[in-house]
């Protein structure tokens, strides 16, 4: 009875929330822009950059990936569908294959609750933001694999398909019979990517359960030193206070992985058409992505078995490049040089004489490498915070535009989302989604290309919402077999 009574309520929850207006205030006029061009004596390349990036033009240019086609599979994880994502915007035809129950990721949703999550209007499957976002522009199809009949039809796509992104766990595939090995047997010019955490191969490749092979992210961040690096260390905080290890908020290993796995399957799509003729198996691994962007770590090692310290949001090379706490939230200011270090000193000199007298008093603020030392750091910041807390963030920016200081304030995802360049460009939109109504999402990053721009025409999609129409167009399976296959279990 009280389960009865809570779904009750959250629903009658979900029925009442509403979706907040975008843009709460609209973006500046072209009129308006064209000053700032002016003022900054940019007119000319300014309105040249406009007239060939803009991106309400992106519908009326080609779409460079026309005619490529995509298959998606995997489960639980976003680095496939993230690739896929990447393609597609970019004109490819993604078709997203999933179980006839669904990829569980269309499940996810903040703290488990169902009413974040969306539901289409003519089935009333629930499905979550995350899946939604990432199903920009692609085709969703229902295969048992482990079937036969699933099998067989899986490898009628694969025939007519350029690429597959591919995340199940090392070799489950190809036990399956419908991994690189085979398929590429009935499609030689198929490009295979594989995307994990360590690989399918070498001696750690097993460590991972089966179960924990679903989990690319924090097992990927954890094997770089991703997490070592990224959080406070203990003598920075007050005692008891942690200083722990801190893993991204966003998954993102498994973004890292998308992109990398996008990159190489396009080179490895213009060697086959340029050079080849033959497609390729490509793996590309979490851990492995991660370690690429790692900055200096691993040649500081190398070079003197440095283990660099967790520093917080603290540049060990740099003298104030970090963000500070003010009155309602942080700013970030940059002094990556003498130049702009000594214009932050006057600036805050003018409401905070100490600042201008530590200068003074220690000779190792006066050189670069020297001012990057902890001590140094820690007197610099110290004095930085002072001033901002109380100054709110606008005063802060307008003081330290003054100076024409690199700096600026750490937007909340609501300011993000109404910052006046972000709805300008836009680099956030809203669109009309036929199954999910309207939807505010990140616009493509390759939307601002001068002739084949990115562009999302779609948002989500309902599980198996396009059986009919693949099934029909490349497998020749009609209407009444389909449902022969659905009683089955197959679709």
């Amino acid at each position: 009875m009280a389960r009865e009574v809570k779904e009750v309520e959250i629903k009658s929850r979900a029925d009442t929330l509403k979706q907040r207006p975008w843009p709460a205030s609209p973006p500046p006029s072209r009129e308006e822009v064209a000053k700032v061009y002016a003022r900054r004596k940019a007119e000319e390349f300014g309105a040249w950059c406009e007239d060939n990036l803009w991106f309400h033009k992106r519908f009326d240019k080609p779409e460079a990936l026309q005619g490529v086609r995509v298959l998606e599979v995997g489960q639980w994880r976003l680095g496939n569908m993230f690739a896929g994502s990447l393609l597609a915007e970019l004109g490819a035809e993604v078709i997203k294959v999933e179980p006839p129950e669904g990829d569980p990721v269309r499940k996810y949703t903040p703290f488990g609750r169902e009413e974040y999550m969306l539901k289409d209007p003519e089935t009333g499957e629930p499905c979550g933001l995350e899946f939604i976002h990432e199903m920009r522009n692609k085709y969703s199809v229902t295969l048992n694999l482990e079937t036969p009949e699933g099998r067989k039809l899986y490898k009628g796509l694969a025939a007519r398909a350029d690429i597959i992104f591919e995340e199940y766990p090392p070799g489950y595939m190809d036990e399956l019979g419908i991994g690189y090995r085979q398929l590429s047997k009935i499609n030689p010019r198929l490009i295979y990517c594989w995307i994990g955490v360590l690989g399918q191969w070498g001696p750690e490749k097993d460590r991972v359960s089966k179960f924990g092979q679903w989990m690319l992210d924090p097992f990927a961040q954890a094997a770089c030193s991703f997490i070592h690096n990224t959080g406070y260390p203990d003598d920075f905080l007050p005692r008891g206070s942690g200083g722990d290890p801190t893993r991204s908020g966003v998954w993102l290993c498994d973004y890292v992985a998308g992109e990398q796995a996008a990159v190489n399957a396009l080179a490895a799509l213009y060697y086959r058409d340029e050079k080849s003729g033959r497609g390729q198996f490509i793996e590309v691994t979490g851990a492995e992505a991660m370690l690429d962007i790692l900055d200096f770590d691993i040649s500081w090692y190398g070079f003197n078995e440095s283990i660099k310290a967790r520093t917080g949001a603290w540049d060990p090379n740099l003298n104030q490049y970090a963000w500070n706490p003010c009155k309602d939230g942080y700013m970030m200011i940059g002094g990556q040089t003498d130049r702009l270090w000594y214009r932050i000193g006057m600036c805050i000199e003018r409401d905070l004489p100490q600042f201008g007298r530590l200068i003074h008093e220690d000779p190792l603020l006066k050189e670069m490498a020297a001012r990057n030392a902890l001590q140094a750091l820690t007197k610099t910041y110290t004095l930085t915070a002072m001033w901002l807390r109380e100054t709110n963030r606008v005063e802060a920016e307008e003081k330290l535009m003054e100076y024409e200081i690199a700096a600026g304030p750490l937007l909340y995802i609501d300011e993000t989302c109404e910052f006046p360049h972000f709805k300008y460009r836009p680099w956030i939109y809203s669109i009309e989604d036929e199954h999910y109504g309207t939807l505010l999402y990140a616009t493509a990053t390759t939307s601002f290309q001068q002739r084949t721009p990115a562009r999302v025409k779609w948002l989500g999609r309902p599980l198996g919402k396009d059986n009919g129409e693949i099934f029909i167009k490349y497998l020749g399976v009609g209407q009444r077999m389909q449902e022969v296959l659905k009683e089955k279990g197959v679709i």
